[in-house]
């Protein structure tokens, strides 16, 4: 984990078999001698393979920053198999938080809702988290009870082996619901699947969410205790904080709405004891791993141990151009911003008004021309994020010091979202909660972001499209905005548009097909039990 243990990859975890899954080119991890007796043979074996599984989320392959890739086959390590670079173009650019000025392959079809099966970006993010779930089982498989006896592990280490498997299945649960929110379906495999000769099944998004729920639940009480832990592991809060997300998304992954269950998973969150850091800039800046009693879960990037293209160096490279020094960066990617949509969340895009408008102004401006987007390819055109910068609160020097690779952790779960599911819970109808407690909830922070009560709001003004708006100006460019419209009704339709929306200047709405994204086509050639998503 960052700044406690140095991350030593073993190369591709012994030759296992990818399954059928992925594309007949990435069936295969990198080969080498590293077999289960040699690797699950001492505690520390246990340990470097549970590093492996969580570095899955921060870096792509074995040397980094490219080069001996986890998953092969034509794909760009950099781009398409990286996971935060992937899962924030999926939830990011269909979008009105974030369009991109390149025009490699097919990525501005995904601001204009124009995917389709054969798009090369898709089968990486279906690639990346099977190949995690794939680790994680085998991980599952090497540490029951009975092959710790036989490798005579006992005592405190045995102990520790025991309670890593819960978070080992907190972290397939949470890969699992990548597939259930991107893809609503999924290619299932767990620990019980026999490596090289079962042919892997097909959950849908019901029986996938019930299986997310079950295990979440299971290991709930496994997990150590909320906050116990070294910073960058998951503890029983972050398991509370999947579910609270799961249950407010439930109406739309299978029909039947859990807006009490948000609430109350919520809730345990809030009263675990995190609290919200006083600077809002500062917990997207180099040294964030600073503040962890906001944060409930962070993937953990490091300039010097955790070097890709794909984790947060992607967010400061790709949002600057010749400001990249604004950004903490030795140079700049002139390649990703924000539209009209985002902008008109703020009524001040200075930052002196709500410090959440993090937003660069020295060098583009913030002009209305300029913000509407006149031409996409044309990186001057947009409102630009300054939110992620490789730059220490402190005034230290990061970790890289050529400035190429970030040290900004990229947060999964952070207090403010529970704020914010409890009290979207409380107006779809969850009981247990109240709306004044929600208020009092949303005022913190509107306090933090006005630097006190100026921005202050009364019950009265707490509506479902406040909630969606403080969301989007609390959580942008964090991984949650895609999911957010779809619950809302806004992501396909013509009730909500922004430029460029379905490939139009004005915005257009689409075929709501493009609620989900489709199965990639080389994964249903390569697994024939795969079945396609309705209208691709």
């Amino acid at each position: 984990m960052k700044r406690y243990i140095n991350i030593t990859i073993l190369g591709g975890l012994f030759g296992l078999l990818l399954f059928s899954s992925c594309a007949k080119k990435l069936d295969l991890f990198p080969q080498n001698d590293l077999t289960p007796e040699k690797t699950y043979s001492t505690p520390a074996g246990y340990k470097a393979v549970l590093t492996k599984i969580y570095s899955t989320l921060s870096i792509t392959g074995n040397t980094g920053p490219a080069g001996d890739p986890d998953i092969r086959g034509g794909l760009d390590e950099g781009s398409q198999v990286a996971f935060i670079r992937m899962f924030f173009n999926c939830q990011e650019l269909p979008t009105d938080e974030a369009v991109v000025a390149w025009n490699d392959q097919t990525i501005q079809d995904f601001h204009n809702l124009r995917w389709t099966p054969a798009d090369p970006f898709l089968l990486g993010i279906y690639a990346r988290p099977i190949y995690n779930i794939t680790l994680i089982n085998e991980y599952l498989r090497e540490s029951t009870d009975e092959k710790l006896a036989e490798r005579n592990i006992t005592g405190v280490d045995a102990d520790d082996i025991r309670r890593n498997r819960a978070e080992a299945r907190f972290l397939r649960a949470f890969n699992y619901w990548v597939m259930l929110d991107l893809f609503g379906k999924s290619t299932f495999i767990t620990e019980e699947n026999k490596i090289g000769t079962d042919i892997p099944g097909e959950i849908d998004r019901p029986a996938l969410f019930e299986y997310i729920q079950t295990e979440l639940k299971a290991v709930e009480t496994e997990m150590a205790q909320p906050r116990t832990l070294e910073y960058g592991r998951v503890d029983q809060a972050a398991a509370w904080a999947l579910l609270a997300r799961l249950y407010l998304n439930a109406e739309v992954y299978t029909g039947t709405p859990h807006y009490t269950d948000a609430l109350t998973y919520a809730k345990k969150v809030i009263d675990a004891g995190y609290t919200l850091h006083s600077n809002y800039a500062q917990l997207f800046m180099a040294d964030n791993d600073k503040w962890s009693n906001e944060f409930i879960f962070a993937i953990n990037c490091d300039g010097q141990r955790t070097q890709a293209y794909g984790n947060t160096t992607f967010f400061v490279h790709a949002a600057s151009g010749d400001d990249h020094n604004d950004f903490g960066v030795g140079s700049g990617w002139f390649g990703y911003r924000a539209t009209k949509g985002l902008a008109d969340l703020f009524t001040d895009l200075t930052g002196g008004t709500d410090k959440r408008a993090l937003f660069t102004t020295s060098a583009f401006g913030t002009s209305p021309a300029q913000i509407a987007i006149s031409d996409v390819t044309n990186f001057a055109n947009g409102l630009h994020v300054n939110k992620y910068k490789n730059i220490r609160s402190d005034g230290a020097a990061v970790s890289d010091v050529n400035r190429e690779f970030s040290d900004i952790d990229f947060p999964i779960f952070r207090l403010p979202e529970m704020y914010l599911i409890y009290t979207e819970a409380v107006l779809r109808g969850g009981t247990g909660g109240d709306l004044g407690t929600a208020t009092g909830y949303i005022n913190l922070l509107r306090q933090r972001a006005y630097g006190g009560n100026s921005g202050n709001v009364s019950q009265a003004d707490i509506n479902l499209r406040f909630v969606l708006d403080e969301r989007g100006r609390e959580l942008y460019w964090e991984g949650h905005r895609r999911t957010d419209l779809i619950r809302y009704g806004l992501l396909t339709t013509g009730s909500y548009l922004w430029p460029w929306k379905g490939g139009v200047s004005s915005g257009t709405a689409v075929s709501d097909k493009y609620n989900l994204f489709p199965i990639p086509s080389a994964n249903r050639t390569s697994n024939p039990n795969l079945t396609q998503n309705d209208g691709y």
